[in-house]
């Protein structure tokens, strides 16, 4: 019984980038079919464990124009769309994925983010910064608390005589204070 590599997948309108993760791969054989079919096998490790991934993508594909290339960790295929749209999933089977089907984060942008428009452009212009007063010189952020008094801390200044211990909230004793 063979078992199925890690498959990393991410697309553009007009294309898709399957990844098949298999280190030392051996044996690579591809089958690409106009319909959307999907076919792969190899062998890997040093016991060649057979290794099989057959796929119904989503829609149909261009075989000729679609390419592969194989490293020593992997097989990346570039696949040519049929129609330049962009495809709802990568295979017809809808609900629950295959455990082993991935989105390939590296390679995934968003249709939006595709359609060729430009980064927002960073050039402010005319606007005057120095008005918007960035912890720059004095402000009224604190107009309404008294001039002299900035102490933001919470603790108290301790008077002459007295300790800086807390003070228990304990009411007085009824009882008269026994001295020895």
């Amino acid at each position: 019984m063979s078992r199925h590599p890690t498959i990393k997948w991410a697309q553009r309108a007009d294309k898709l980038f399957i990844t098949v993760e298999l280190p030392d791969a051996k044996n690579v054989k591809l089958k690409l079919e106009p319909e959307g079919k999907f076919l792969f096998s190899a062998t890997a490790g040093a016991d060649n464990v057979p290794y099989e991934v057959d796929l119904d993508l989503f829609d149909k594909i261009n075989v000729d124009e679609s390419k592969s290339s194989t490293t020593s960790r992997s097989i990346v295929y570039l696949v040519k769309k049929a129609e330049e749209k962009w495809w709802s999933r990568l295979i017809k089977q809808e609900g629950l994925r295959p455990v082993f089907l991935k989105v390939d984060w590296d390679k995934w942008v968003d249709e939006d983010e595709e359609a060729g428009k430009p980064e927002p452009d960073m050039d402010f212009g005319d606007m005057d910064f120095s008005k918007l007063n960035m912890g720059e010189g004095p402000t009224d952020f604190d107009a309404d608390v008294p001039e002299g008094d900035d102490d933001d801390s919470d603790t108290e200044e301790v008077e002459e005589g007295e300790t800086s211990e807390p003070k228990a909230a304990v009411p007085p004793s009824t009882e008269p204070e026994v001295q020895a």
